[in-house]
């Protein structure tokens, strides 16, 4: 098709004399007794884009539309009779589906309760924590680390060794002064964190450097490394709560969900019963 033709298209999008007669007022293509019209094409040029890009995009769409158009008069015409009906009972089983389960997903939403407490994830967790296990070791600890030269470095290490919480509130005020740091030992952490925050550590060594319990400063050649391990899990051991929350909030709400679909499609069964609009034929 000329580019010329395309231009008029474009322009159609402005004028509203164009394609005003004859075979379909402001159609701008056909294909057999199917048009395109021009509110179809409106809106479909983004604000700013060129002339010519303009009458690319408008030419795209409508080849594809007629090309699309003229594919499924094809199959219509040479596919089978039972193949086209299979298809028929396909899509409207898909429409079917995509009614109910958007009807259904309405009631959910307004009926399900979304509030899951703590005790519920536990009771849980409990319930079935030796399904889930760790992939790798986890770690408890905290670590600084700090300048060789660092003039408080006696103070400092004495504070981190007892860790009271005074000794933690004064270290987090100087912790500026740190190369890095990390106080939470109250969180379980990967043992691959730990490789990627304390890179003296690897896989090789680390029975030297992560044990229960285990204390120790370690110096590289500028800074020295000062490490608690509070506790270490195995791997393969039962997954820390921690972990899991999210997890088990979501199982437990799509519990609910499921449950509450079942109550539903339940219900409106035994309400077509009742009201006589459903019945099995014996």
């Amino acid at each position: 098709m000329r580019i010329s033709f395309y231009i008029l298209i474009l322009s159609s999008l402005f004028s509203c004399n164009y394609f005003q007669k004859e075979q379909a007022d402001n159609a701008v293509a056909r294909v057999g007794n199917d048009f395109l019209y021009r509110s179809d094409i409106e809106g479909l040029v983004p604000a700013g884009v060129s002339g010519k890009d303009s009458i690319e995009i408008v030419k795209t769409f409508i080849d594809n539309w007629a090309t699309q158009k003229l594919l499924s008069e094809a199959a219509s015409l040479n596919l089978s009779n039972a193949k086209v009906q299979e298809l028929n009972d396909l899509v409207a089983q898909y429409k079917s589906d995509l009614l109910t389960n958007a009807y259904l997903e309405e009631l959910v939403i307004r009926q399900i309760d979304t509030t899951v407490t703590s005790e519920e994830i536990v009771n849980f967790y409990n319930q079935n924590k030796q399904f889930f296990k760790n992939p790798s070791e986890l770690v408890k600890l905290r670590y600084i680390n700090l300048v060789k030269e660092n003039p408080k470095f006696d103070k400092i290490r004495t504070k981190f060794n007892s860790f009271t919480p005074k000794d933690r509130n004064e270290l987090q005020l100087q912790a500026i002064q740190f190369k890095s740091y990390a106080f939470n030992d109250s969180i379980w952490v990967d043992i691959n964190q730990v490789y990627q925050k304390l890179p003296f550590i690897n896989a090789d060594n680390k029975e030297r450097f992560i044990s229960n319990g285990m204390s120790y400063q370690f110096p590289d050649s500028t800074t020295i490394w000062l490490v608690k391990v509070k506790e270490v899990l195995p791997k393969n051991s039962p997954t820390p709560l921690q972990f899991l929350k999210p997890t088990i909030k979501q199982v437990i709400l799509n519990t609910r969900k499921k449950e509450l679909l079942k109550k539903v499609e339940t219900e409106i069964t035994n309400d077509a019963i009742k009201e006589k609009k459903y019945e099995i034929y014996k």
